[in-house]
Formats: structure tokens, sequence, C-alpha cells
């Protein structure tokens, strides 16, 4: 039973991957067609040049006129252009095939993951995901492309050219194919051992690009504390582990395809050997001998692409498992089958007694935490680590929550559509993410068709207008990656603005007033004091200042909220409020 077991996986996987495949191969199953029958064609097109050639060597032999040799000779030649001309259209269609297919998955696989939460995000690293969308999916196109052309090429040529051989010569064709089932032997052998060492390539390709990306993205640190040397070296051990798994790969590889090669040649020799004994007694004629090594010439390719092919499937039924274990991840987020419309405006978001936890955390991060937001603007201030930025991320729906345990204008969210419930709110992050495009794009990355006006009103209401006029273009600048050519203040008011320009109902601001001095975060405050009004703001900051003027504040601590009243009423009352405004005041003082 055990040494079953191998065999049976596999079987498994491939029943899988098929059936994963056959809905995106549907689509182009003209194209598939076409390209198999022109390169049928071909194939019997090349089987059919040993046949005029075995009359031409026979005519030599009983003095064929030259004529007749001249229009066999352009029969090949005639025979030759049709192949060239069809080979052209299989290889237009087949492998053009595998890059339409390449581009569908990645299409999917983008969308899938766009459509999962952080939940299962938490479970793979970005260089996972870009391994799989590049390396194990190109794996995947030369396995569909050139491996199924090849699979098909040598199974057909197989097949026909040794009826055209068991034509010629029954006994020597059983002679020529003794060695073949030595290949078969080999190649079952070899491929569970291919396949268990390409998984740990990419594996390592995986933890390789996320080491890559990694360091990229976090560049400056790197440099800021000396750790170019360090990461280097982390960087090398990967690389060395990548290489060492695909040197273990290719010893299998290596064998392989030269094991292939080999029965082939043993064949040849077979064939010359007894085919030259029947020659010489009389039992085969010349041109037969030339027509039978010709197609043995042309079976000889299949042979040696049996084990190439091997290799090629088994790398891309590898990646494609890998691939279909992304897409087989479901997000714990999602929309009721039965979703009721949202509820009319002003809105207010209700959190009742909210426990969560991250993934693979054992502390929640919110403990039966219970909030009210009603119209007006909302100060919410605590500690570090008292859940102020999970609370954002619970408010704007990127993780689950209980039936019940937050609701808008009384509704249950869990009973809305998330993306309906994300089009009311504007959420501004502690740190702005900024892509590497224009500033006028980034301000309008949620509503690409704002106008230039547009832009601009937000921009002023953010206090970042005049510093874009400064820049190189004004606001067809182009920002870095990340916006690393922008000061930290400049970030975050480019992402405020960016919020501001949706003009929802509901504005989440998570400490993203931090790097801001304090006149500019005047200017900021005096306009969204007029722009939130009848909307619900909840404004999350450590500086007091910010949220004086708030029509209620709430403080945080240990995942809940433990008092909420008035700027006033918290100074007079509350420990923590007092404490922080009395050092933060006293600073500002001193300066």
């Amino acid at each position: 039973m055990t040494g079953h077991r191998p065999q049976k996986i596999q079987a498994c996987q491939l029943s899988k991957a098929l059936g994963f495949l056959k809905p995106l191969v549907a689509r182009y199953a003209w194209r598939l067609g076409f390209g198999f029958v022109c390169l049928a064609v071909v194939d019997l097109l090349q089987l059919w040049i040993p046949r005029i050639m075995k009359h031409a060597v026979d005519g030599v032999s009983t003095g064929e006129d030259f004529r007749r040799l001249s229009l066999r000779a352009t029969q090949i030649v005639a025979l030759a252009l049709v192949i060239a001309v069809l080979r052209y259209f299989w290889r237009y269609l087949l492998l053009g095939f595998s890059r339409l297919l390449e581009k569908d998955i990645r299409r999917n696989m983008l969308v899938h993951v766009l459509n999962l939460d952080r939940t299962v995000l938490h479970r793979r690293s970005p260089g996972d995901i870009l391994a799989l969308s590049g390396n194990d999916l190109a794996s995947v196109q030369l396995a569909v492309g050139m491996g199924l052309v090849a699979f098909v090429d040598a199974v057909f040529m197989s097949l026909a050219a040794l009826a055209f051989m068991a034509a010629l010569h029954g006994p020597l064709t059983g002679i020529a194919i003794a060695p073949f089932p030595f290949l078969a032997l080999a190649t079952r052998f070899l491929s569970e051992r291919l396949h268990q060492r390409f998984v740990r390539v990419q594996e390592k390709f995986s933890e390789l690009t996320e080491c890559a990306r990694i360091t990229l993205a976090s560049i400056r640190l790197f440099k800021a504390y000396n750790q170019e040397e360090p990461q280097t070296a982390r960087f090398d051990a990967l690389g060395r582990a990548y290489v060492h798994h695909n040197l273990r790969a290719a010893m299998v590889q290596g064998t392989l395809f030269p094991f292939a090669g080999l029965v082939s040649n043993t064949s040849v020799l077979l064939v010359l050997y007894f085919g030259g004994l029947l020659t010489m007694h009389k039992a085969l004629t010349a041109g037969d001998f030339v027509a039978f090594m010709a197609y043995l010439h042309l079976l000889t390719w299949p042979m040696m692409a049996f084990g190439w092919v091997a290799n090629l499937f088994q790398r891309g039924l590898t990646s494609l498992e890998r691939i279909q274990g992304l897409l087989a991840d479901r997000a714990a987020l999602e929309d009721s089958p039965r979703p009721v419309s949202l509820p009319e405006g002003p809105f207010t978001l209700r959190l009742h007694s909210c426990t969560f936890a991250y993934p693979a955390m054992e502390s929640p991060s919110l403990q039966d935490c219970s909030i009210t937001l009603t119209p007006g603007i909302t100060g919410l201030v605590g500690p570090t680590g008292s859940g102020k930025s999970t609370l954002c991320h619970i408010l704007t729906r990127l993780y689950p929550v209980p039936r019940g345990a937050y609701t808008v204008n009384g509704c249950d969210v869990n009973d809305l559509r998330i993306a309906d419930l994300r089009s009311l709110i504007a959420y501004v992050p502690q740190e702005g993410v900024l892509f590497s495009d224009t500033v006028a794009a980034n301000i309008a990355f949620g509503k690409p068709d704002a106008t230039l006006e547009e832009i601009e009103a937000v921009a002023r209401a953010a206090a970042i207008h005049e510093e874009i006029l400064a820049m190189t273009s004004g606001y067809e600048t182009l920002l870095g990656e990340k916006g690393v050519r922008l000061s930290g203040g400049q970030r975050q008011r480019i992402a405020l603005a960016r919020a501001l320009l949706l003009d929802r109902p509901i504005l989440i601001i998570d400490d993203a007033l931090s790097a801001v001095d304090t006149e500019t975060e005047r200017r900021i405050l005096r306009e969204l004091a007029e722009r939130c009004q009848g909307k619900t703001c909840l404004m999350i900051s450590h500086r007091i200042t910010q949220l004086a003027d708030a029509h209620r504040v709430l403080v945080m601590d240990n995942g809940r909220v433990v008092d909420a009243g008035t700027h006033h009423d918290l100074l007079e009352r509350n420990p923590f409020y007092r404490t922080i405004h009395h050092h933060q005041t006293r600073t500002s003082c001193a300066r």
C-alpha cells in the first residue's frame, strides 16, 4: 500500500489541476483545436518525407531517370515549405494560448488577493504572493505551453512513426522499442522525487523574494542602523539555500533527460546492427532501411522529449498546486447572502461589548469595548497599545466582528454589503500610503475623475497647496515610492487631502497630524471643523490640543473606553488626560 501512495497523490494533484484549468481552457477551445490540427499535419508531412526518400533510394538502385529523382526532390522541398508555414501557425496558436492562460490566471490571482481580508493575508507574506505570480506562474505557463505541445507532438509522432516502421518491418520495430520500458520506469521513479525537490525550490524562492522586498522597502532603515552587511549576509544565505535546492532538483533533471537520450541511442544502435544484417541478407531493401532509420530519427526526439516533458509537467503541477492553495484561501469577512440597504444619514456608529484579537495573538486588542460615535467630531486619546488603531480597523470593516457587535444607525454591519459600508467612510491611517505617481494622482486615488479644482480645494484644506505649487512640476510632480521625497508632515497632509476629496459622511483620522507643526495644525483643524458639520468624525491623537474643540472626547485603555466627556470635564476628573495635557502645555510653553 505504501509503495502506491505517491502515485495516488500525484493522480489526485493531476485531477485537481485539470479541474482548475478546464473552465479557463474552454474559452480558447477553437484556438487549441486549430493549433493541434496544424501540429498533426506537420507531423504527418514530416513522416511522409521518409517515404519519398525510400522511393528515391530504391530508384537510384534500379537506375531511375534524373527527372523522377528531381520530382521527388521538389516534393521534399514543397513539403518543407508547407511544414514551415504550418509550424508558424501552431506556434502562434498553441504557445499564444499559454500566454493567454497565464494572463487569465494572473488576473484571477490579483482579483482574489484584493478580495481577501487581513485575517487571511496575515498568513501569507507579500514575497510569497509575488513568487506565486512570478516564478510559479511562469512554470505553469511553460507546462501548458511548450510542455503540452511537446507531449502531444511526442505521443502523436511516436505512434505514427511506430506505425510506419511496423509497416516496413514488424520484427525490427519490436527490437527498436525494446529499451523503451526502461524509460517509462525511470520517469515514474524520478517524477515524485522531482516534485518534492521542486516544492522546496519554490518555497526558498518565496523567502528570497520576501527578503528582497523588505530590503528595498526599508533600505533607509538598514542604512540608518548600519545593517547593510548583516542584511547582505541574510540575503546571501537565502540565495545559497535556493541554489542548493535547485541543484538537488537539477540532479533529478540531469538524470532523467540524459537517460532518455541513452534509451533513444540504444534503439539506434540496435537498429543499425539488426537492420544492417537484414539489408545485407536482402530481407530489407536499401530504401526501406534508409526510411526506417529516418523514422527512428524522428522517434528519437519524442523519446528524449518524454523526459523533458515529465520535468516541465512536474514543475508546472507543483507550481499550480501552490497557486491553487492561494486561490483556495477564503476571506473570513464576507457579504451577507441577503444584504440590506444602507440606512439614511446622518450616521451613528456603535460598538456593543466588542472583543477582538488579531490572528495568532493570544490577548485581545479590544476587550469588551463599547463606543458610540454620533454626528460631530469625537476625539479619542489613550496610551500606546490601548487599541486605538485596532478600533479604526474594526470601524472601517477590515476585520470580521460577531453579529450584534457593530451597528450603523441600529443596522448590524453583518447585514450590510462590505463595499456599501466602506463607501460611507473616509479613513486616514497613521502611515499614509503614497504611490510612485503624481501628486494629483495620489490625492485623487479614491476619485480618479476629480477635477484639478477639486484636488486643489482639498489640498488647501489640508494646508499642503502652497508646498505642492513650490515643487518642480506642481501637482504633476512625480513622487517616489511611498513618497520618499516628502517629509512626514507632507505625506500625512496629502493622505488627509485624499480622504477629504471623497467627501463621505463618516471621517476617521488615526493620529494623522502627528508630524504637522502647531500653526499648520490649527489651520487644518479649522477646516475640519467646517467640513465635518453634519458628519460623523472620529479623530485620534496623542496631542490634546487637537481634541480641545471636539464635541466629545473618549479615553481608551487596555482595549476599552474607560472615560468620556468634554475636554474640560476630562481635565477635571481624568488623571491620565490631565497629566498628558499638563505635560504637553508645559513643553509648548518651554519652547
